[in-house]
C-alpha cells in the first residue's frame, strides 16, 4: 500500500476496473429482488454544475447501498436532448442543434464518468435519437385511434420573439419566460391529450404514495383541483342558447347582480360588431397573460356587452359584462357574479357602480361585515334568499341543487382545474408529429410501418424559424396516392421525458416500444429530482405511466415509489447561477480534489432535501478526512503486530470498546440510510468511529484484529459515498472481492452489551458525580454505590434522604432535605 493518498490516481483505476468488467451493467433476474434507482435525467446543455453534481451523487449513493443489501439493482443515465435550449444554442452558435447536442452529451457523459456514478451506459438513451422517438410517435398514434388524442383551435400564450406556444407556467408577468417578450394571445391548431380522463385516478392515487413528499402531493392535488358544484344556465333576452355557468357556491346564486363572460365568448364577439370600444377592449385582452398569479393581481376591467340575463330563480334581469378576468378556455366561458361573496366580483361591481346584494350572514353574531369595504366569503347562513333563509352552507347547496334538477335547469357535476395536455410546438428541434393533413382537411395518423417520422439534422438554421416549416422535402408526400402534407409541430419535450423512464428498462428493443423486462424493474423504487418537477413532469409521467398500463405495456398503476426532492446547491446565500457569478465549476473540484471529496461533501454538509451552502474550507474539511482514513488504513497495513482472527470472547476492556463503536456505528449508519435517508448523520457516524480507530494503538494480534474489523466496516459504510477509496483501501486490506458488491457489514447485537455502565448521580436534580458499574448491577447495588460516593456525601451531610430513584442504566436522583 502506498503511504500517500493520490485521488486522481486511485479514481482513474477505479473507473477503469468497473467499466472492463461492466460492474454495474444490469440483468433482469427473477430469482433476485431488484432495485431501480433513477436520477433525473439531463438536458444536455455543456457541463454539469453543481446541481447536476448533488442531484447524481445522491441517486448513486442510494444505488451502491442497495446492491450491498443484495438487490438487483439499474441505475441508468441518457439525456434530455430535445428543446428550445439547444435550439436557441444552436442558432447562437451558428450550428445546427444535432450536432451541439452531440457534442454536449460526449462531454457531460466523460464528466459523469470522472464522477463515479455506477450506471448501465448500455441502457442509455437520448430522446433526440430515432430510436427513441419512433415509439413515442407509434404510442400518440395508438392514442389518436382511440380518441385520447385530438386536434383543435384553442387560444394559448403565444411568445412573438421565440415563435411558439408557452404554456402558462412559461409566462411570467406578462413576458415569455426566455424572450421576455410580451406575450399575446393566439387561436391556433394545437393537439391535445385527454389527461382530464384520468383526473379522478390521478388524484386518488396520490394515496397510494406513501414515500412521496406531502408537499409534492399537495401540489399536485391543488394543480388537478377537485370541485364538486352546480351547473346550470341564464336565460340571455333575445338569444336561444342560454348562458351556461358552473359555481361552487350554490348558496350565493339570490346575490347574482351581474353575469360575467370571457371576452373571446360569442356574446362579447356579437356584441364587439356594434361597439368599437369592446371591439378594442377584446384586442387588448389577448395581450394579458393567463396565468394565475397574473390573473390574481391584473387590474380587473370589462365593457357592458348590452346583453341582459334572467336569473333562473328570481326572474330578475342582470347585465351581461365581457370581462379579462374570465377565460374562454376554462369552463363555459362565462361566470355568475356575486360581489358580495367574491372578493374579485365585489372589486369588479364597485368600479362599474354595480349592485352589491348580500344573501349570506355569519353564523356567529361576533363576526362582522362591512359591504362598503370588502366581499363577505365565508359560509354562514342564508339570508335575503326567500325560500332559501336560515340555510346553512351544506343545506343550502342540497336545496338549491334540487330546485334546479327539478325545474331541467341545472346538475351537480364534478369539476376540475386540470386541462388538457396541450403538445403541439411550432419550433424545430422536437419530436414530430405523426399525423398527415389531407387536402379534404381531414387528419390521419402515419401508418405504423412508415414510422418513425425522422427530423431531418442537417439544417441550417434561420433565426427561430423552424426549418421545416417551409421545406417541402419533408412536408410533402403522397399518401394513398393523393398529395398530402406532414404536420411540421413538434412535441412538447415533456412527452419525451414523462416515458423515458420506461424505455431505460428495454432501450435495445427494435420491434416493441417496451418488452417484459420493463414489468419486472417498473415500478422506479427510487426517483430522485427537484421539487420545481412536482407538477408538470411528475404529473406528465403518472399519467403517461396510467396510459402505458390501459395500452397493456406496464402492469403497475404508477411510475415511481418513493420520491426525494433535492435542495438546491447555494453559494454566497443564493442559489448558483452564471448570471449571478457565483457557480462553482465541478471539473475544477474534480481535477483539485478528487471526485471522492466532492461526493463527500455534497453528501456531509445538508441532508438532500435541504439547500446545499457551498463552502470551499468543508471541501478542504471533506479531503483532509479521506486522507485521514487513508492513514489510518495505511497504519494498520504496515503494523508490525500479526493481525489475529478475532475471538470475541477473548477481548479485553479497550478491544470491546471499540468493537462495541464499529457496531453501533453500523446500526446508526444503516437507520440513516435506509429510513431516514440523511447521509449526513450518516457520515458523521464513520467519522467518530475513525477518531476512535485513531486513539486506539493496541498492536496485539486480538487488538489488530478488531481495528481491522472497524476500518473495514467504516470503508464499506462509506463505499457507497467514495467508491473509488473504498475499492483501493478495500484491496490494500487484503480482499480479492470487488467491494461494490460486498455485502453491507452484518450488525452483531452481542457486540453492543456493554459489560460496566457510566451512571450519572444527581442530587435535587444536579450532577454531583458519575459512577462505573458492572452492567448487571441491580438497584439497590448502585443505590449504596451512589449514596456512598464522597462526592455525593457532601451535599447529603446533615440532611434526611427522602428518595433515591433510580434510572436503570443511566441516572441516579437522589431528593434529600
Amino acid at each position: 500500500m502506498q503511504e500517500q493518498y493520490n485521488p486522481q490516481q486511485i479514481e482513474q483505476s477505479a473507473q477503469s476496473f468497473w467499466d472492463e468488467n461492466k460492474v454495474f451493467k444490469a440483468v433482469a433476474d427473477s430469482s433476485k429482488e431488484k432495485f431501480y434507482c433513477l436520477s433525473m435525467f439531463p438536458y444536455p446543455s455543456g457541463r454539469l454544475h453543481m446541481g447536476h453534481v448533488r442531484n447524481y451523487t445522491i441517486g448513486d449513493v442510494i444505488s451502491r447501498y442497495q446492491r450491498m443489501q443484495g438487490k438487483n439493482v439499474l441505475q441508468p443515465m441518457g439525456w434530455d436532448a430535445f428543446g428550445l435550449p439547444a435550439e436557441n444554442a444552436a442558432i447562437k452558435h451558428k450550428t445546427a442543434p444535432a450536432k451541439w447536442t452531440t457534442e454536449n452529451v460526449a462531454y457531460m457523459k466523460g464528466q459523469l464518468k470522472e464522477l463515479g456514478f455506477g450506471y448501465d451506459w448500455d441502457r442509455e438513451i437520448a430522446t433526440c435519437t430515432p430510436e427513441y422517438y419512433k415509439w413515442e410517435q407509434w404510442f400518440f398514434t395508438q392514442l389518436i385511434e382511440k380518441g385520447l388524442a385530438y386536434k383543435k383551435n384553442a387560444v394559448v400564450n403565444w411568445d412573438p420573439v421565440d415563435q411558439t406556444v408557452l404554456a402558462n407556467e412559461q409566462v411570467i408577468e406578462g413576458r415569455g419566460w426566455r424572450s421576455n417578450a410580451l406575450i399575446e394571445r393566439k387561436e391556433i391548431s394545437q393537439w391535445f391529450i385527454r389527461i382530464t380522463d384520468y383526473a379522478e385516478e390521478l388524484l386518488n392515487d396520490l394515496d397510494q404514495l406513501d414515500d412521496w413528499p406531502e408537499k409534492v402531493k399537495t401540489m399536485q392535488r391543488n394543480w388537478i383541483g377537485r370541485s364538486e358544484g352546480l351547473e346550470f344556465s341564464f336565460e340571455v333576452q333575445g338569444k336561444e342558447e342560454r348562458l351556461s355557468v358552473y359555481t361552487t357556491r350554490p348558496d350565493t346564486i339570490m346575490g347574482v347582480t351581474y353575469v360575467a363572460v370571457a371576452t373571446q365568448h360569442p356574446l362579447s364577439l356579437e356584441a364587439a360588431k356594434n361597439n368599437s370600444e369592446l371591439e378594442a377592449f377584446i384586442a387588448e385582452s389577448k395581450l394579458i397573460s393567463t396565468t394565475e398569479a397574473d390573473m390574481a393581481t391584473v387590474e380587473k376591467k370589462g365593457i357592458d356587452t348590452g346583453f341582459k340575463a334572467v336569473h333562473p330563480i328570481t326572474g330578475d334581469i342582470v347585465p351581461v359584462y365581457a370581462a379579462n378576468f374570465v377565460l374562454m378556455e376554462y369552463g363555459s366561458g362565462a361566470v355568475m357574479s356575486v360581489p358580495a361573496h367574491d372578493q374579485r366580483d365585489f372589486e369588479f361591481a364597485q368600479k362599474y357602480s354595480l349592485p352589491i346584494k348580500q344573501v349570506i350572514k355569519p353564523a356567529s353574531q361576533e363576526v362582522a361585515v362591512d359591504l362598503e369595504k370588502e366581499a363577505f366569503t365565508d359560509k354562514g347562513v342564508l339570508c335575503n334568499s326567500g325560500e332559501f333563509d336560515g340555510l346553512n352552507f351544506k343545506d343550502a347547496f342540497a336545496a338549491i341543487s334540487a330546485w334546479f334538477v327539478d325545474h331541467k335547469l341545472g346538475e351537480v357535476k364534478v369539476n376540475y382545474r386540470l386541462r388538457d395536455w396541450g403538445v403541439s410546438r411550432q419550433r424545430y428541434w422536437g419530436t414530430p408529429i405523426p399525423t398527415i393533413n389531407l387536402k379534404d382537411g381531414s387528419v390521419v395518423p402515419v401508418p405504423a410501418d412508415q414510422l418513425p417520422v425522422e427530423l431531418p439534422t442537417d439544417v441550417v438554421m434561420d433565426g427561430v424559424n423552424s426549418p421545416i416549416k417551409n421545406n417541402p422535402d419533408f412536408s410533402s408526400i403522397l399518401f394513398n396516392g393523393e398529395e398530402a402534407e406532414r404536420e411540421t409541430d413538434t412535441f412538447d419535450t415533456f412527452m419525451e421525458s414523462s416515458w423515458y423512464f420506461a424505455r431505460y428498462c428495454c432501450p435495445e428493443a427494435t420491434d416493441a416500444m417496451l418488452t417484459e423486462e420493463a414489468n419486472y424493474w417498473l415500478p422506479v423504487d427510487q426517483y430522485i429530482g427537484g421539487v420545481e418537477h412536482a407538477i408538470l413532469h411528475l404529473l406528465y409521467s403518472r399519467f403517461f405511466h396510467k396510459l402505458l398500463r390501459d395500452a397493456g405495456l406496464v402492469n403497475s398503476d404508477e411510475p415511481f415509489k418513493r420520491l426525494l426532492t433535492q435542495g438546491m446547491v447555494n453559494k454566497d446565500g443564493t442559489k448558483m447561477s452564471k448570471s449571478k457569478g457565483n457557480t462553482v465549476d465541478p471539473q475544477e473540484m474534480i481535477e483539485k480534489y478528487g471526485a471522492d471529496t466532492v461526493r463527500l461533501f455534497i453528501m456531509f454538509t445538508a441532508p438532500p432535501e435541504q439547500s446545499l451552502e457551498w463552502n470551499d474550507a468543508g471541501v478542504d474539511g471533506a479531503s483532509r478526512f479521506l486522507r485521514r482514513i487513508w492513514s489510518l488504513s495505511y497504519r494498520h497495513s504496515t503494523a508490525e503486530g500479526k493481525v489475529g482472527e478475532l475471538d470475541v470472547n477473548a477481548l479485553n476492556g479497550a478491544q470491546k470498546a471499540l468493537r462495541r463503536k464499529t457496531h453501533e456505528t453500523i446500526q446508526k449508519v444503516t437507520d440513516d440510510i435506509e429510513r431516514r435517508q440523511t447521509f449526513n448523520t450518516a457520515i458523521a457516524a464513520v467519522m467518530e468511529l475513525c477518531n476512535e480507530i485513531s486513539k486506539f494503538e493496541d498492536q496485539s494480534e486480538q487488538g489488530l484484529a478488531v481495528e481491522k474489523e472497524a476500518l473495514e466496516a467504516a470503508i464499506l459504510l462509506l463505499s457507497p459515498i467514495v467508491p473509488h477509496i473504498a475499492h483501493q483501501l478495500w484491496g490494500d486490506l487484503g480482499h480479492t472481492d470487488n467491494v461494490v458488491n460486498t455485502p453491507w457489514p452484518i450488525l452483531d447485537e452481542a457486540a453492543l452489551v456493554k459489560d460496566e455502565l457510566t451512571i450519572v448521580v444527581q442530587v435535587l436534580g444536579k450532577k454531583r458525580a458519575e459512577l462505573t458499574v458492572s452492567a448487571s448491577a441491580d438497584n439497590k447495588t448502585i443505590e449504596a454505590e451512589a449514596l456512598a460516593h464522597p462526592n455525593v456525601t457532601k451535599y447529603i451531610e446533615g440532611k434526611t434522604v427522602r428518595k433515591v430513584i433510580v434510572v436503570p442504566g443511566r441516572l441516579v436522583n437522589i431528593v434529600a432535605n
